[in-house]
């Protein structure tokens, strides 16, 4: 192919991959997908010496968890999961039942300022982690 044809025809597919990307955003609009909330995920790290067999989320003060996925058991010793954080507001109480059933409840961590939850084995209260986008 000589110069000026590859050149016209970059030309040709930039443009059409543009038209294609401009596009896109209208065409998710039409689908109801501008009224959603954007989908925010929150960090687990279990630095504690125990598996945790079981994850619940609720609003800060309420008793309505809604049960987290975790697969398999979270291993201790710095494994760590993502998960999707459900609806709702920013202050969160996150319940953690590790292997042979203790549980602990972790009240008012705010999902929206930190990214996620260091579990700790010596004093059992969590330590959040700052959100690395905030620019604080």
């Amino acid at each position: 192919m000589n110069p000026t044809h590859a050149t016209a025809f970059t030309v040709m597919l930039a443009a059409a991959l543009g038209s294609m990307v401009v596009t896109a955003a209208p065409a998710r609009a039409m689908h109801g997908d501008a009224g959603r909330r954007p989908t925010r995920y929150f960090n687990l790290v279990n630095a504690t010496f125990d598996s945790v067999t079981a994850l619940a989320i609720a609003p800060a003060g309420g008793d309505g968890f809604h049960d987290i996925d975790l697969g398999k058991p979270l291993q201790g010793g710095l494994n760590s999961m993502t998960f999707d954080v459900p609806g709702g507001g920013c202050l969160r109480d996150i319940r953690v039942t590790f292997h042979g059933g203790r549980i602990l409840l972790y009240p008012h961590i705010d999902v929206c300022r930190y990214e996620g939850l260091r579990l700790k084995p010596q004093d059992n209260r969590p330590v959040p982690s700052v959100a690395s986008s905030s620019g604080d």
